[in-house]
């Protein structure tokens, strides 16, 4: 039989017990009755408060006051309030579901709070909760129960950054047809929700310099025909303990992949051009490719502009303070931010640095990209390659 972990009682519950006991004029089996306790645990705590007092007669209370006897009560009654308050703000999200599901929550928090005030809190029947308790799980509380721990496990794996969408996408894979609305509602219940957006702002760029400024070629056509027909670029920058650590990102907007990177205690022309060079040696892009860019001096300035020009790329600039030129980007790096930045505490910038590695390669690799049907930038790239392969192959 599974052994049922005890009760923890806080000091002031106890304290409040007691005195409805010794200072009240209620019996000791009437209280523990009344808060759901043994007896026996009721009666030590007494002895314990009751040492070093004179012995009472059996039958007898020692004297009381109404005063005494009136905070007493009120002592009770502000302990009872602060647990039902606790319960309503723990349980709210289960209050507009049914009552198997309000049933089950009260099943996970009866070590933490009496049940009787929990099943009035809730809306639902003491007597009830105590029924479906004896009656074996349905198949649909299995099925859930299952669920729940692949969500758990796979919450783990991407360390709570999947929300309802990539869970469902990432289950229905897995499991086969499952209705959005059910994984949505159990993650609630169970706490897997993914991390809350948080809001960010860049301010990487100084337009304020002298260099050629080139046309917004790309004019907001964010669809690509291709891989390495479209690099999307922006810097931005992360707090550790030793000061700031700035990032430079290059993105391929067919496959949302993350083709170059480079981080720098300075944010100045070498940054951005270290991340121009890691992409174009990693990807060697052999078509016409256009790169565009914010019009900051990092991308504006001469050494850059003269290896873009070595390879053909073509140059385009968004319009003077206008992000939604480049939102594919921005998006991205608000991705980076929120998923990988936002929840860790950076001791050093080499902290940071191998931090942001390996939440780039496991967005490249693993994360479902909303945008690309939820798979990977590097399966969709695959998949892209694998299907060209076969039209290109001749009929048998």
């Amino acid at each position: 039989m599974k052994s049922v972990p005890r009760r923890k009682y806080t000091e002031e519950f106890r304290a409040a017990a007691v005195e409805q006991v010794i200072v009240g004029r209620r019996g000791l089996r009437e209280v523990a009755r009344s808060l759901e306790m043994s007896d026996k645990t009721l009666a030590n705590w007494v002895g314990d408060a009751r040492k070093g007092q004179a012995p009472v007669k059996r039958g007898q209370r020692p004297p009381v006051t109404d005063l005494e006897a009136e905070n007493a009560r009120l002592k009770q009654e502000n302990a009872r309030l602060r647990m039902e308050k606790e319960i309503l703000k723990k349980g709210s999200g289960v209050l507009r579901e049914g009552v198997a599901v309000r049933y089950a929550w009260i099943e996970r928090h009866r070590n933490a709070y009496p049940v009787g005030l929990m099943c009035e809190s809730l809306g639902v029947s003491k007597s009830g909760w105590y029924a479906a308790r004896k009656r074996a799980p349905s198949q649909r509380a299995v099925e859930n129960a299952r669920l729940v721990t692949r969500m758990q496990s796979l919450q783990r794996r991407h360390r709570g950054r999947y929300g309802r969408r990539r869970m469902h996408r990432a289950l229905r894979d897995e499991v086969g047809r499952i209705n959005e609305k059910r994984v949505g509602r159990l993650m609630r219940q169970h706490g897997l929700q993914s991390r809350l957006r948080r809001r960010f702002r860049v301010v990487t760029t100084d337009s304020r310099h002298a260099y050629p400024v080139a046309p917004n070629v790309l004019a907001r056509d964010f669809e690509a025909s291709a891989p390495d027909r479209k690099w999307l670029v922006d810097l931005t920058y992360v707090a550790t303990d030793e000061g700031w650590l700035y990032l430079a990102l290059v993105l391929d907007l067919f496959s949302r992949k993350f083709v170059g990177w480079a981080m720098s205690e300075r944010i100045d022309e070498d940054l951005a051009l270290q991340a121009l060079v890691m992409a174009l040696e990693w990807r060697r892009p052999t078509g016409e490719l256009m790169h565009h860019s914010d019009r900051g001096s990092q991308y504006a300035a001469n050494e850059y502009r003269k290896v873009l020009a070595a390879r053909g790329i073509t140059v385009s600039m968004s319009r003077k303070a206008s992000c939604w030129d480049n939102a594919p980007m921005e998006s991205a790096n608000g991705t980076v931010k929120v998923e990988c930045v936002y929840p860790e505490h950076y001791a050093t910038r080499e902290q940071a640095r191998l931090s942001i590695t390996e939440y780039l390669t496991y967005y490249n690799t693993e994360r479902l990209h909303s945008s690309l049907d939820y798979v990977s930038p590097s399966e969709f790239e695959r998949r892209w390659r694998a299907e060209n392969q076969r039209k290109e192959e001749p009929a048998s």
